[in-house]
């Protein structure tokens, strides 16, 4: 399933500050419309390698590792503060130079070595190159975000010949997405007060959170579970208690070959 969350960059729908020449306003205006194209370009080439690869899995085999995809472009506000964040005037040159997620693309998988195998799959062709690569999986960030940022080099065809664009591809669990929805929602959405006991506890839900992926993805493989009930006096199952397990999950895929590429998921996932 594609669900796109982005529109098309119009002149009549630019406003900038009052400040701007309007010779350099129009300049600028017209400058965005074609990094709308281009970018716009490269996010279809990108997401349609995405819709053969779930279709592909779909029609062939008993497991996608795709749940769903949404992909987006950043609005011209948003590109505007991310430059000044960073110190950098709203020129089309610094857009091209430092901003690298104007293509945004999260595909939600359904466990962790889903997300690796994703990885493997998208990065041995020869179409897409890392630029960047960030796992948030295996370091997750201070809040708890757990997510895997790749930087893809995509290149597009146009009049003038082969030109070569970022596009952001973040790779998460429907766990994950869940967690960071919700977060985004109640720190930056929320009418109510943040506090440090509301970001503690959301850590608390990360942690919690990967080890449900981990139980979930040990029930996919059929494998013996990290966790056990324990009964009380009267025989009722009451806790769960860790157990240690030390087989390597391998993932189901079509190319036995990668199978042991795709182990890091369960192995590496950090709940500190």
């Amino acid at each position: 399933m594609m669900i796109e969350k982005c529109g098309s960059i119009c002149l009549p729908h630019m406003k900038l500050s009052k400040d701007t020449a309007p010779t350099a306003e129009q300049e600028l205006m017209a400058g965005m419309v074609r990094v709308n194209h281009l970018f716009r370009s490269a996010l279809k080439v990108a997401v349609a390698q995405l819709e053969i690869l779930d279709e592909e899995f779909s029609t062939m085999y008993d497991h996608s590792p795709i749940h769903h995809i949404e992909y987006r472009l950043k609005t011209m506000d948003s590109i505007s503060e991310k430059l000044k964040r960073r110190g950098y005037e709203v020129t089309i040159d610094n857009i091209y130079a430092h901003i690298q997620d104007v293509a945004g693309i999260r595909v939600i998988c359904n466990y962790l070595d889903d997300i690796y195998y994703m990885r493997r799959l998208l990065t041995r062709t020869d179409s897409f190159e890392i630029i960047r690569e960030t796992d948030y999986i295996k370091n997750p960030k201070e809040s708890g975000y757990r997510s895997l940022h790749l930087i893809l080099d995509v290149p597009i065809m146009i009049s003038e010949g082969t030109l070569h664009l970022p596009v952001e591809v973040q790779l998460r669990t429907i766990a994950m997405d869940m967690w960071a929805s919700l977060e985004h929602e109640l720190r930056y959405k929320s009418k109510r007060h943040f506090s440090e006991n509301d970001a503690t506890r959301l850590q608390l839900c990360a942690e919690a959170i990967g080890e449900i992926d981990r139980e979930m993805q040990n029930i996919y493989l059929g494998e013996e579970p990290e966790y056990e009930a324990n009964d009380d006096a009267d025989g009722n199952p009451h806790t769960i208690t860790p157990t240690v397990t030390t087989a390597d999950p391998h993932f189901n895929c079509p190319d036995p070959a990668m199978a042991d590429d795709t182990t890091d998921g369960k192995k590496t996932v950090s709940l500190g």
